[in-house]
């Protein structure tokens, strides 16, 4: 009996200790913080290569690096972008380099005399028209992408260019400078010039659409007394010419066509020609040292020439 009072009293006194004790707050503080972090700064993180985030004035790129546009840019006279070093890469990351220039002038992208340039996945937007055959003029850009010195290894890919008052892609020549899956829609000289074209199209163009030491699977128009294409070799390619000039001119030619609405060559091979077909309206259709398996045809002028015939006509 004096068992069970003991106990009873050492729980009672327990249960009033406990009570004395405050409860605290029952209140939450606030609203949870995140803690975690975001997909784009993990991302941002992640990406080692510099953004460019100028939108409106000249941007110059001194430095090794890879550089990616974050935005459009829009300049209102002179240069847009120059590239003053070496070992760069520029992604246009989908983005278009304009001008609003109301006399044509200055360039999209400058090169000097640098070496390892990569420029690609992007638009390059002026407002030059060809207004009649060989009749240039216009605002925005004299050049789009083009490499004033002697660089070494650059390539340019998935860029178009509209509307250059001069070049659309000028890399030079001898320098393994390469061009993968360009277009260029006006330019009053050459629409593209590299080493090696590749799948790609320059139309509208007062010189040569495309110029290049060996060009694949590539379009090119010539206005006024422009050549549509020339090459030193031309596979599967197509040249045009609305004036004077040849539609394709190369020295091998496999699987061209090559076409004269004046009264220039069609095609014209000065080594061999293979399973190609040329047409001029005035001019000579197919001119080729070796014509084989080819055919020319022409309106009012020589449908085919050539000093050696392997089953053409």
């Amino acid at each position: 009996m004096k068992t069970k009072t003991f106990l009873t009293a050492f729980v009672s006194s327990f249960i009033l200790q406990q009570s004395a004790f405050g409860q605290g707050a029952l209140t939450p503080p606030g609203a949870p913080v995140a803690t975690m972090k975001s997909l784009d700064q993990i991302y941002a993180k992640l990406d080692a290569r510099i953004p460019i985030t100028n939108s409106a004035s000249l941007v110059t790129i001194s430095q090794p690096g890879s550089y990616y546009l974050t935005t459009n840019v829009t300049v209102s006279s002179g240069n847009a972008i120059t590239i003053a070093a070496g070992n760069v890469t520029l992604d246009l990351n989908g983005f278009t380099i304009a001008s609003t220039a109301a006399s044509a002038a200055g360039y999209a992208i400058l090169m000097g005399s640098v070496t390892n340039v990569s420029i690609y996945n992007g638009n390059i937007s002026s407002g030059v028209t060809n207004s009649a055959a060989g009749v240039f003029g216009g605002g925005g850009f004299g050049y789009g992408i083009y490499n004033s010195g002697f660089s070494y290894n650059v390539r340019v890919k998935s860029v178009s260019v509209a509307g250059a008052l001069t070049y659309g892609i000028y890399l030079g020549q001898g320098n393994s400078t390469v061009v993968e899956a360009c277009s260029v829609n006006v330019a009053s000289t050459y629409g593209i010039y590299a080493d090696s074209v590749s799948d790609s199209t320059a139309v509208n163009c007062g010189n040569c659409g495309v110029f290049a030491h060996a060009a694949h699977n590539c379009t090119g128009y010539g206005v006024g007394s422009g050549t549509g294409l020339y090459a030193n070799t031309a596979n599967n390619c197509f040249g045009y010419s609305a004036g004077s000039g040849a539609g394709l001119n190369a020295s091998i030619a496999n699987n061209c066509y090559g076409y004269s609405s004046g009264n220039g060559y069609g095609l014209y091979a000065g080594s061999v020609a293979t399973g190609c077909y040329g047409y001029s309206l005035n001019g000579t259709g197919l001119s080729a040292f070796l014509a084989s398996v080819c055919h020319g045809e022409s309106i009012s002028g020589t449908a085919l020439i050539t000093s050696h015939n392997v089953n053409s006509f």
